[in-house]
């Protein structure tokens, strides 16, 4: 009997996508594996991964194709195209891997085919229309509380499915064209995004599912839980990951329907120990309010359990835990400004700390339009709206009696917060430039969005890396970072034992923060912080910190 030919390998053309909803915010992906030569789709996969971020969204959608590719012919030859920058250059070996988040799956992707088997191409949105959509299906699904369906998709049909078959010899790497989906794309909501998160389970988080075109997917799992499955049109379904929870809830100490952001709270809240309207400050947490120190409307303050509550261990009449109960809003100011400035828990002989109470200015007419607004911008100065907070913070901080200094960045709605709060306390304004805002560069001005449209490598490689600077020469996280930490190191010096005001913008105020914990700079992105909000950092004289407050906003309700 002759001996038959070797089969040749097949060619494969896997396009994946992925995007998160808040970045970090409730994330899926969606992988196609198609036939190079007429286009047909032989292999969908999709899944909701509860809260992460768009780089790790889109990853874990590479993931996915490639092992739906191998599952089809381990010999196979592939060529991947994908909307994301960062992805298909990291993946290329042109750009560096930094981020641990995505050390890991980068390397599994690696993994799945031998190398020099794996091709990579970068092709627009608008010829990612498949896994987009796919990707848009799975985040929808566990918005729902529900697993991604294969036997529901349209996803095919949206990206025009119909119109896919290529000429004759189309070769991988080749692009395919079809009608416009008629969703958002992924990760949006009107916009893009992404950035490190851990990943979470969430309602149906962990459960990827894959669907067989007409060709066939054998017995091995297309990824951990998933059950191969034969036929046209057939469909496979099963779990996977850990910490799958309840109908709406997503993310590492998952929050209720509609939250976004690691460990946030209930609708409306994003970001580690973020909360509700009106709600802030770590490990605070009220009746409906889930995840990592994610309070319920209206708490706020480090253990503040009840609604109404503010400062550290405070709490409403009602509620249990520590505290003075059924206090008037003087009382509560009173006690907490005390609890803020008294040391904490080290031996009495290091004396008073240095007290920073860290408050964001008001409103400017750029801050509800979520717009990029640095130390490189228009500086615009208060809205009538951040004048009236500005005047509410004043007499709250009046009522608690401890503020001794006051200190601002030099950018004007920094110095007309200050200003009104000075007045009020009787003190005058020192200006601190290292306490202004981070540089955007080129970004001022724009919204998120705008800028995913305008600079998408760029900003891949910031929300990437805090060594990338915006677009146009603006600063790093990095240089932010370094710069923060000798402006912190030159105040305490200064104000030794004195309880301060530090008059402040989002970044630098998350900063003190962040170096406070010893959190890495993808911390950053994980907190909420609202306008006219306070927070509080104590500093002893062996260099130790104790963060006190943290996004308290009751004065302004």
């Amino acid at each position: 009997m002759a001996d038959q030919a070797p089969r040749p390998a097949r060619e494969f053309v896997v396009e994946a996508d992925g995007g998160s909803r808040g970045n970090p915010g409730p994330a899926g992906y969606g992988a196609v594996v198609l036939d190079p030569v007429t286009g047909e789709a032989l292999v969908e996969a999709a899944e909701y991964l509860g809260v992460v971020t768009n780089n790790v969204a889109e990853y874990r959608g590479l993931l996915a194709g490639l092992r739906a590719a191998a599952e089809l012919d381990p010999d196979a030859t592939v060529h991947v195209r994908m909307d994301s920058k960062l992805v298909v250059e990291q993946m290329s070996g042109r750009w560096k891997i930094k981020h641990p988040d995505m050390k890991p799956l980068a390397a599994e992707a690696a993994r799945v085919f031998p190398p020099g088997r794996v091709t990579y191409e970068w092709i627009p949105r608008a010829s990612n229309k498949h896994a987009d959509r796919l990707a848009n299906e799975a985040m929808d699904a566990g918005a729902r509380g529900e697993a991604w369906s294969p036997s529901d998709s349209t996803a095919e049909l949206d990206a025009g499915g119909a119109d896919r078959a290529a000429p004759a010899g189309r070769t991988a790497g080749s692009r395919r064209t079809g009608a416009a989906s008629a969703v958002a794309p992924a990760g949006t909501e009107g916009g893009d995004s992404g950035e490190p998160a851990p990943d979470g389970g969430g309602a149906a988080a962990g459960e990827p599912l894959a669907r067989a075109g007409r060709g066939r997917v054998d017995a091995a799992s297309l990824g951990a839980g998933t059950r191969a499955a034969t036929g046209t049109g057939a469909s496979a379904t099963g779990t996977s990951g850990t910490g799958a929870s309840a109908t709406g809830a997503s993310g590492t100490g998952a929050s209720a329907t509609g939250a976004s952001g690691a460990g946030a709270s209930a609708t409306g809240a994003s970001g580690t120990g973020a909360s509700a309207t009106g709600a802030s400050g770590a490990g605070a947490s009220a009746t409906g309010a889930s995840g990592t120190g994610a309070p319920a409307t209206g708490t706020s303050g480090i253990g503040a359990p009840a609604t109404g509550a503010s400062g550290a261990g405070a709490s409403a009449t009602g509620a249990p835990g520590l505290g003075v109960a059924a206090e008037t809003s003087g009382e509560a100011d009173v006690r907490a400004a005390k609890v803020v400035a008294s040391p904490g828990w080290g031996p009495p002989d290091m004396g008073a700390p240095a007290t920073f109470v860290l408050l964001r200015h008001g409103e400017t007419p750029l801050t509800p339009q979520k717009r990029f607004s640095g130390s490189g911008g228009s500086d615009p100065s208060l809205s009538p709206v951040g004048r009236e907070q500005a005047e509410r913070v004043a007499a709250s901080l009046a009522r608690r009696g401890t503020i001794e200094a006051v200190v601002a960045s030099p950018l004007a709605r920094t110095r007309e917060t200050a200003g009104i709060v000075a007045a009020r306390l009787g003190l005058e304004v020192a200006i601190e430039e290292g306490l202004r805002e981070t540089d955007f560069g080129a970004w001022e001005g724009l919204t998120f969005g705008e800028v995913r449209e305008r600079h998408p490598a760029d900003l891949d490689a910031w929300l990437a890396s805090p060594d990338a600077e915006p677009t146009g020469g603006g600063e790093s996280f990095a240089a932010t970072g370094t710069r923060i930490a000798a402006t912190r190191d030159r105040l305490v010096a200064a104000y030794a034992g004195r309880t301060v005001l530090l008059v402040s913008h989002v970044t630098p105020i998350k900063t003190f923060v962040r170096l406070a914990l010893g959190a890495p700079p993808e911390s950053l992105f994980r907190m909420e912080l609202s306008a006219a909000s306070l927070s509080a950092v104590a500093y002893y004289a062996d260099g130790g910190a104790s963060v006190r407050l943290f996004n308290e906003t009751s004065h302004l309700r």
